[in-house]
């Protein structure tokens, strides 16, 4: 399953990193880090930082680290297992936090929106990249919604989304869809 997430989201991963930029010496932080891919691709962008991942299962945590074991024996990326709820690092720690396909996973989002707040340094984004969310027009769309409290999800809408950005403390929210592909990107920025 961790392959086929590594995979499947691949595309959706590109995406989502076209709508910021990132630069060489950037601090980041991945949260819900599955399988690992999206640290590859953020460590190939920061040559000169470090690539930090957290994520809850045990199973997540090691094939991510398999996947990046290079880049962890070169010190440029960490692998931790975790929960967004108690986030193991240092206030002002990261210039970028990513989150894709796992915000409608995390157990207390206003609470945890701010532990992320906390992280980032003043000036850093938070981008939240996803492949399901509340209203989306695809055909697969109503299915999710439909089955999204059983599997433990919380499916917010576009409006939702901007609303928990803005109230964990994020400005200059920008959220970007792509209608046709059921795709979610939203960014925010720490000012203060």
């Amino acid at each position: 399953m961790l392959w086929r997430m590594n995979h499947g989201h691949s595309s959706l991963t590109d995406w989502g990193l076209a709508h910021i930029t990132v630069q060489k010496h950037f601090a980041i932080l991945d949260i819900g880090c599955g399988g690992g891919k999206t640290i590859a691709k953020l460590a190939a962008l920061v040559t000169k930082g470090k690539v930090s991942g957290v994520d809850y299962s045990d199973s997540s945590v090691a094939a991510s680290k398999r996947t990046n074991k290079k880049q962890i024996d070169l010190h440029r990326v960490e692998i931790r297992q975790g929960s967004v709820s108690h986030l193991t690092y240092p206030d002002a720690e990261f210039d970028l936090v990513t989150a894709v396909e796992t915000l409608f996973f995390w157990p207390d989002l206003p609470s945890d929106m701010r532990e992320v707040f906390r992280v980032i340094k003043p000036g850093g984004r938070f981008i939240v990249i996803a492949e399901v969310y509340k209203g989306m027009r695809t055909k697969s769309g109503k299915r999710f919604e439909e089955y999204a409290p059983v599997m433990g999800m919380t499916l917010l809408t576009v409006d939702e989304h901007r609303h928990l950005f803005e109230s964990a403390g994020f400005s200059s929210v920008s959220v970007s869809e792509d209608a046709a592909k059921g795709w979610l990107c939203v960014t925010g920025i720490k000012t203060a």
